[in-house]
């Protein structure tokens, strides 16, 4: 076995390990954040309210070390500076930049939703390019740079959904639902007063330079071209339902774009780290299809009506693909 990848393997083991000293249960939902981070890409949580989306990105950051942590929270009269920065002028400095919040390493995009299109449209700037324009300076932001933006699915007053474009920059979407009776218990007897985050004793694990390490290391695992081709014949099953004879494909307006086949073989080889593999089989890819694809599914007017789910199609589409 490779020994960065038994290596990084343990820390993952510990990374979880002190995310559930404070939050309990959730195990997928766990693990899809963690995925997406070693992935260097972003992800974004749908869940009603307090089931702990905030209080888990808050977790996660405190085992990092020397990690920057801020929590932006979409309203309706945010503005795009409010995200990136200013130019200020004074007398006595003349024209100077003062970066907004999102010039850190983790960025909580809490209610994202909630935001106006131009404001949106920043911060997936952001996310694509980790680069700000402010004025006439171009900047880099931190590295890493992780988004976790988070959606409530129940109120339709005051939010602008976001775009097909917007959503599809997320590598994960992840529903958070609730907690089962066991966990619940547990989270009674653990919230009972209310604490500080540094009242769990959650203890650093990794240093920013080890994550960038991991990083690089999940695109150097292998790949075959039978798992290649195992990628491409899920998306064309979400292009073409009926040569794959799928009952819930009339539910399908748009199939997924050539992003989709990428970010599938990019979470496969997270999913295989997780593991303690230095290769992708096919299980790593179907672990990871429904947090990759449900939000790259355009549904029908016939499919919204009826509110069929993306998980649904793709249940279908995993079970009726062969593996090659």
């Amino acid at each position: 076995m490779n020994k960065n990848i038994e290596l990084y393997k343990k820390k993952i083991f510990e990374i979880k390990k002190e995310i559930h000293k404070g939050f309990i249960g959730q195990e997928d939902t766990v693990d899809g954040i963690i995925k997406c981070l070693i992935c260097n890409s972003h992800v974004l949580l749908e869940g009603v309210p307090g089931v702990a989306k905030t209080f888990l990105i808050k977790c996660l950051s405190e085992t990092i070390k020397n990690c920057n942590f801020s929590r932006i929270q979409f309203t309706p009269d945010l503005l795009p500076s409010d995200i990136t920065g200013v130019q200020i002028y004074e007398e006595s400095k003349g024209f100077y930049v003062r970066k907004g919040p999102i010039f850190v390493n983790f960025t909580l995009a809490d209610e994202i939703n909630r935001a106006p299109p131009k404001v949106q449209a920043a911060m997936l700037q952001c996310m694509q390019e980790r680069q700000v324009t402010i004025g006439r300076q171009t900047f880099d932001l931190p590295k890493p740079f992780f988004v976790l933006a988070t959606q409530n699915p129940l109120e339709q007053q005051g939010v602008y959904p976001l775009g097909i474009a917007s959503v599809d920059r997320f590598l994960f979407k992840i529903k958070v639902g609730y907690p089962d009776k066991e966990a619940e218990l547990k989270i009674i007897d653990s919230n009972f007063e209310t604490k500080g985050i540094d009242q769990y004793g959650i203890k650093k694990i990794v240093s920013l330079e080890d994550l960038s390490e991991m990083q690089k290391e999940v695109k150097k695992i292998f790949i075959s071209e039978e798992i290649k081709d195992y990628i491409t014949l899920l998306i064309d099953a979400t292009r073409n339902p009926k040569k794959y004879n799928l009952e819930t494909g009339k539910y399908v307006k748009w199939g997924s774009s050539p992003r989709a086949s990428i970010y599938l073989g990019l979470a496969a080889k997270s999913n295989a780290l997780f593991d303690g593999r230095d290769y992708v089989i096919p299980e790593d890819v179907q672990a990871i299809a429904k947090n990759v694809l449900r939000h790259r599914l355009i549904l029908s007017y016939e499919g919204k009506a009826k509110n069929i789910e993306s998980d649904i199609i793709i249940d279908e589409i995993l079970d009726k693909v062969e593996i090659i």
